[in-house]
Formats: C-alpha cells, structure tokens, sequence
C-alpha cells in the first residue's frame, strides 16, 4: 500500500488511551473528508500510522469507531451548552452565550460539527438517536431557563428551547459554510439580538434578570 502524505510512522507504542485519541483523530479526518460510506478502516489505520489489526483492537468495526467519535463531540457540543447557560444569571447574555457556544463548536476542531449537524448517517438508529439526544438535552436545558423567567408551561418552553437550539445551530452552520464572512462575535450578536427580542417579549417572573 502506498503511504499517503498525512500518513504517520508507525511503531511507537502509546498507552490505551492516547492510542484511542490517535485513532479517532485520524477517523475524524477521514469521515470528515470522504463522509462515512466513502471511509476505509484501511485509510484510518494509515493515516493513525497503525495496523488494521491495531485499530480493531480498539474498534470492532467502522459504525462503532463512527459512534465513538459522535459521543465526543455531542458530550462536547451539550457541555458547552450547559457551561454557557451557567456562566451568567443575566438572561440577555445567557442567551447571547448560549448562541455562541454553537458558533464556537462549529469553528473549533475543523469540520468535526458536520459528523454532529451533517451526518450521513441520519437513518441509521444508533447515529439517529444520538443526534436526538443531542438536540433534547441541549433544547432541555434552555428550555427550563426560559420556563423559569417567563412562566411558560413545559411545553410551551420546550418548544422555544428546540427553537432556539434550531435557530442557533442552522445559523452556525450557514455562518460557518459561508467562510466567516461575518467575524463570529458580530454573528454571535447578531442572531442572539433576534433571539432575545423574541424571549424577551415574554411577561417575566423574575424582573431582576
């Protein structure tokens, strides 16, 4: 087999853990450039620098190597929504906050929001029920903010919460696929203003925030 130039040496010998890290790396560049059916366990393994015996050890298979790398980054995606939603008890920058975590995950660890946002995976169960976990937790945790300053039922602030979730994450996606055009603290703003103008319409419970 040819080496491809991004393919790393292979020999070193790393411990559990570091080696899990490595493969899914190099399986994050794959998926990301060729997209699932597209991607070889063969190319993973080159470009980790490992054997495919090596890479099964860690991996039964290309689904379980693809699930394991959309736990990452969906654990990734709810913790920053979760650590921007307690960074303030103000609401108008807990919103702008909750905005810009999506558009820090779409611009951080090159295309990796596309295996969360992009997947073309979208039918298979595992992947579907991910991404729905993805979507509830995220839309779960804004929701019972906005329930708790406006006074909305649950559903009616479960509903803004998805709403809010989708806005946010259709706008990074755009933002992020148009190349920056707009600087991503202008954009953040930008959609958080939209977002706030419509939560803020809402008779509030707690006039302090």
């Amino acid at each position: 087999m040819t080496a491809t130039p991004d393919a790393k040496p292979r020999g070193t010998r790393l411990p559990r853990t570091a080696r899990r890290r490595q493969l899914l790396s190099a399986a994050q560049e794959v998926f990301v450039e060729n997209g699932y059916h597209a991607a070889a366990m063969d190319e993973i393994a080159e470009r980790a620098g490992v054997s495919k015996p090596v890479l099964y050890q860690h991996f039964p298979g290309k689904q379980e190597l693809y699930l394991a790398l959309l736990d990452l980054h969906m654990d990734d995606m709810i913790t920053r929504c979760r650590d921007a939603l307690a960074s303030t008890t103000d609401n108008k920058q807990r919103v702008q906050a909750a905005i810009g975590a999506f558009f820090d995950f779409v611009s951080s660890q090159g295309e990796a929001f596309k295996l969360v946002f992009e997947s073309d995976l979208r039918n298979v169960a595992p992947v579907r029920q991910r991404m729905e976990r993805n979507l509830r937790e995220s839309a779960e945790m804004i929701s019972q903010v906005i329930q708790e300053d406006t006074g909305c039922s649950s559903d009616e602030a479960r509903l803004l919460g998805v709403g809010m979730v989708g806005m946010a994450e259709v706008s990074a996606r755009y933002w992020i696929s148009s190349n920056g055009s707009i600087p991503k603290d202008a954009a953040t703003q930008l959609i958080a203003r939209l977002s706030w103008r419509g939560i803020s319409g809402f008779p509030r419970t707690n006039a302090d925030h």
